[in-house]
């Protein structure tokens, strides 16, 4: 008899094959489908306007057109499910503008869906082409939701209260760790075969997170979580194609994950696997590194003021900017010294907070990038240099808090004319799920992005096809391939 896999690849295991989602939910089932058409605005915002991001697309199957193979969305690439997985999952994270969730670990559930729509879209033509038998489950929208669900799910609740970050472990390793589980049940493995495939996720070198911080900042990490995504998939097929895994690949000593790489507690969860993630997860309002998000929102609401002062010039007339924040902002983008390429602009709470003061709008894309004016802006440096960015406890406490999870920064203002605009505190900044305006901004921030390469009636198709759970995947990203005529890159 062989031995049991260990608990928590166990636990992945049943939740993605056994925990039935109850069809009277209509909330969780709503959320699922503002994540989806969220993450595809994200992914279609960065194929319209990234360059940088477009030149890693499709570098292994370079004109290649694949039979029966997946169509990125954004592009006219038809590529095996590999290559497909890592390109949508480059154009989904690049602009880092995709979902967020914090916790003693932070990561961005969405970036799952790479994988998801690759594997279920490759599939659902390899069937209908007669290329293979598929035996896993429907390969429609309802599926395709319900594995959007379950992925959020296990990344989430692993980041919740696992901090991978204090092993140096990057948190792309939850997304080849979600993404594994849901494609072995999209691919139609048994539980046994998934239980492998997740095993084989622990047995992995792991990605150290040095590309995200301080002065080793760069672009690898608008591309680690598409790596990670493709390389789930990697393993699934392995395990389909009838690899065994290692029962005890988390357990084992001394050659385990825990005992060589973790710590030999092991991992913890505030709760078992249900809907919570999806639920509770932060859409982006603007495409910066998710703990600073309410720290812009704080600083345009303080240019509301100040300009009722009469003042126009942030850089003379503001003596110090005190901003108070989380301990997670604090340890990712808190920053000081030189800024050497767009991945440690966007990565930079003085930087963004610095641009919201001048711009009087929320940072965009292009406002990172070398040749901005904003990258070597004289007033910028000054003006950064006079922000002191302090990790509060209590901020920092309410972040944790599951029935709080709020995402807090404060903003004071203290002039040189010695007066003070008193703080402006930000807790749940637009696009958190108890900031009432969240659900129209999202209706808008898609219809924006989508805009970059399609009309309005094919944008409306898009968005009520979500609505219709027995039509074929393949039939939705049939929707979202763009003919290379039509990109606007």
């Amino acid at each position: 008899m062989e031995p049991a896999y260990d608990q928590p690849i166990a636990d992945i295991a049943h939740y993605t094959f056994h925990y039935e989602i109850e069809e009277a939910d209509a909330k969780v089932w709503a959320r699922a489908r503002l994540a989806l058409l969220d993450t595809v605005g994200c992914a279609i915002e960065t194929a319209a306007t990234s360059n940088e991001c477009r030149k890693l697309l499709g570098l292994a199957t370079k004109g290649i057109n694949v039979p029966d193979g997946f169509r990125v969305p954004g592009t006219d690439l038809q590529v095996d499910p590999l290559e497909g997985t890592f390109s949508f999952g480059i154009l989904i994270r690049y602009l880092d503008h995709n979902d967020a969730l914090g916790g003693a670990e932070w990561g961005h559930p969405s970036d799952n869906i790479a994988a998801i729509l690759a594997v279920m879209d490759w599939l659902s033509r390899m069937a209908a082409a007669g290329r293979l038998t598929h035996t896993g489950p429907p390969l429609t929208v309802r599926t395709l939701l319900i594995a959007v669900i379950k992925a959020y799910e296990i990344q989430g609740c692993y980041q919740l209260c696992n901090a991978f970050n204090d092993y140096g472990i990057d948190h792309v390793v939850l997304v080849k760790l979600a993404s594994a589980a849901v494609v072995s049940w999209l691919l139609g493995l048994t539980e046994g075969q998934t239980m492998a495939c997740i095993s084989h996720v622990w047995m992995d070198g792991q990605p150290t997170r040095v590309y995200r911080a301080r002065n080793n900042t760069i672009p690898r990490k608008g591309w680690a979580a598409g790596d990670a995504a493709r390389r789930a998939v990697q393993l699934a097929l392995y395990a389909q194609a009838g690899q065994p895994g290692a029962p005890g690949a988390l357990s084992s000593k001394p050659w385990g994950f825990w005992a060589r790489t973790f710590g030999e507690d092991g991992f913890q969860f505030p709760q078992p696997f249900g809907t919570w993630t999806i639920r509770n997860v932060l859409f982006k309002a603007m495409p910066v590194e998710g703990h600073a998000v309410s720290a812009v929102e704080a600083a345009l609401l303080q240019m509301r003021r100040f300009g009722e002062k009469g003042l126009s010039n942030p850089t003379e007339d503001i003596k110090r900017i005190d901003l108070r924040t989380t301990a997670a902002a604090g340890l990712i983008i808190n920053k000081k010294g030189p800024l050497r390429n767009a991945a440690d602009r966007d990565h930079c709470i003085q930087y963004v907070v610095a641009l919201a003061f001048l711009k009087g709008s929320a940072p965009e894309p292009a406002d990172y990038l070398d040749t901005s004016s904003w990258a070597i802006s004289r007033d910028m440096e000054c003006l950064m240099d006079k922000i002191t960015v302090s990790p509060d406890e209590m901020l920092t406490g309410d972040y944790l808090n599951l029935d709080k999870k709020s995402i807090g920064a404060g903003v004071t203002v203290h002039l040189k004319d010695e007066s003070v605009l008193p703080e402006i505190l930000v807790e749940y900044p637009i696009g958190h799920v108890r900031n009432p305006g969240t659900n129209a901004f999202l209706e808008t921030k898609f219809s924006q992005n989508m805009a970059r390469m399609f009309s309005k009636a094919e944008i409306v198709q898009i968005a009520e096809a979500v609505h219709h759970p027995d039509l074929l995947v393949t039939d939705f990203v049939g929707l979202l391939a763009r003919p290379a005529s039509q990109q606007k890159l």
